[in-house]
């Protein structure tokens, strides 16, 4: 087996750990933490199902492939909580840090590749990373929606934290931060937000 195709495998086996980081998030209907593989997974699926809903013209396999990679730094930075201010304050730190060691597993080619799409998503700026982050803000909401707001009244999370990472989504989709603003309505009128 040559070189190339060894580092490939061993950063094909070193993402499956991505299976192992639960997310503070429960699967629909109130099952267990979905893990960040799942999350990812998920997101893929609905930003291509959803892609019509995009402000701008987006490359939406580009877009699929940022939402399968964006949290393989968590594999060792650790899942952060979209509403922990502290541990936020060093996630950009150690996820630096996990997109280093991870990412140079892989040829030097394919690190470049997917270092610089996770730095895309990262920054914002593109049409596909804001459509990206839309789906990364969406599916978090659906599924608290579907498990009515358990995770937000576990977590005391409030009305206007929810609504501030959902800033992002309206960058990507005015369509989605409409449904967006609906659930979270819907959630205050329930008391599962404060």
């Amino acid at each position: 087996m040559d070189e190339r195709l060894k580092r490939q495998l061993a950063f094909a086996l070193e993402i499956d750990k991505e299976k192992n980081i639960l997310r503070q998030t429960h699967l629909s209907g109130g099952g267990r933490r979905e893990n960040d593989a799942e999350h990812a997974w998920h997101m893929a699926i609905m930003a291509y199902l959803l892609k019509e809903y995009s402000n701008e013209e987006i490359d939406i396999g580009k877009v699929m492939l940022m939402c399968l990679i964006h949290d393989i730094v968590e594999i060792d930075a650790g899942d952060t909580y979209a509403y922990d201010d502290e541990a936020k304050k060093s996630q950009s730190m150690r996820e630096e840090a996990a997109k280093e060691r991870i990412y140079s597993i892989l040829p030097p080619d394919q690190k470049e590749e997917l270092a610089s799409l996770f730095d895309e998503f990262e920054a914002g700026k593109s049409p596909e990373a804001r459509f990206a982050k839309a789906m990364d803000n969406l599916q978090p909401l659906i599924l608290n929606d579907s498990n009515d707001g358990a995770d937000w009244r576990e977590h005391g999370v409030r009305a206007e934290q929810v609504y501030g990472r959902q800033k992002s989504t309206k960058e990507g989709s005015e369509t989605l931060y409409e449904a967006t603003d609906q659930i979270i309505k819907k959630h205050i009128e329930r008391k599962n937000l404060s």
